[in-house]
């Protein structure tokens, strides 16, 4: 289950959508180990080299990063240094993640997404490719940086939501229960 019942049907699709990109990519993680480990036994062992291995294995290392971003601010499984957040009530800590979703995280995610756009569609434009022969699709890869954004924004959107909520007493929020003992 992807989003609490009790939420709107909106923030529940919203958290679902992340939740679904998240558990998909992590794969990528199990597909990058097996690939990283051939390239290195083909290496040492065999004699081959395969730029196209070496690279794939950056082009998912990027993908687990980028489109992984959403998925762990769902989870709250960003650094936080929370010396003082932890001591807060469950309303106090809503307030501490929309006040940093609208002055931190939302700003951050647009200068990101204006700054790297003529990057991206420069890319695009010439149909960038690796220029040592290997993954013929770099325009793809410097997209991720744009749907991080994307998904970021969405899960901005639902963190909002749910703080919203939490705030006005609609919701309770379980997902701090996870607090580190020292």
């Amino acid at each position: 289950m992807c989003a609490n019942a009790q939420e709107p049907r909106l923030l529940r699709w919203l958290d679902c959508l992340t939740e679904g990109v998240g558990r998909a990519i992590a794969w990528l993680v199990i597909i990058m180990m097996v690939i990283q480990f051939a390239v290195v036994v083909m290496r040492y062992f065999i004699g081959i080299n395969s730029i196209v291995m070496q690279e794939s294995v950056m082009y998912m290392h990027a993908a687990v990063f980028m489109l992984g971003a959403a998925w762990t601010l769902k989870r709250d499984g960003h650094v936080r240094v929370d010396i003082f957040y932890r001591r807060f009530s469950e309303r106090g800590r809503a307030w501490v993640d929309l006040l940093g979703t609208l002055f931190l995280l939302i700003p951050v995610a647009l200068f990101i997404a204006i700054s790297s756009f003529s990057y991206v569609r420069s890319s695009w434009a010439v149909m960038e490719r690796s220029p040592d022969g290997g993954i013929p699709g770099v325009f793809l890869l410097k997209t991720l940086i744009l749907v991080m954004v994307g998904l970021l924004l969405l899960q901005a959107v639902a963190q909002l939501m749910r703080q919203t909520l939490i705030i006005r007493g609609k919701l309770s929020n379980a997902s701090h229960e996870h607090e580190e003992v020292l």
